[in-house]
């Protein structure tokens, strides 16, 4: 199976962002335990970040004929873009939407998630360990 996982704008700031919310590990350490996750399972991964809307866009444009399975975390995006959730639509691969944070205990405007409308799933408020959880729920619904 081969699952992409996917992060919007700031998730390259964790370590330093909010660590109240978002806790002490950097995005490097988010990386490897998604890699070990995926080589102790027999996953090949992808992981991409950006912090520009369009790079997003593209990257699931070229996920379609290439990977199995999204797991996404639009970050800032979730509120605001149509663009993710049509280029969702688009390639018709199964998607997970991920956030660190709770964020139904967040402010109002984070209640608004464009993505959700196409994903199979959302986890929130689990950490790094949400990846994990998205990446096993599309091996065992979609994997070999």
């Amino acid at each position: 199976m081969k699952i992409l996982v996917m992060n919007g704008p700031n998730i390259n700031m964790l370590g330093l962002r909010e660590p109240d919310l978002y806790g002490n590990q950097n995005y490097e350490s988010l990386c490897n335990q998604i890699n070990a996750y995926a080589e102790e399972n027999g996953i090949e991964v992808a992981i991409f970040q950006s912090n520009y809307e369009g790079a997003l866009v593209d990257c699931i444009q070229q996920a379609y004929g290439v990977y199995d399975g999204i797991v996404i975390n639009p970050a800032a995006y979730t509120h605001t873009s149509v663009a993710l959730l049509d280029a969702l639509k688009a390639v018709s691969i199964p998607a997970v939407e991920v956030h660190i944070s709770d964020v139904s205990k967040r402010e109002a405007f984070r209640q608004v998630s464009y993505v959700r409308y196409y994903c199979e799933k959302t986890i929130a408020g689990h950490g790094f360990d949400g990846y994990i959880e998205a990446m096993a729920y599309l091996k065992e619904k979609y994997g070999e």
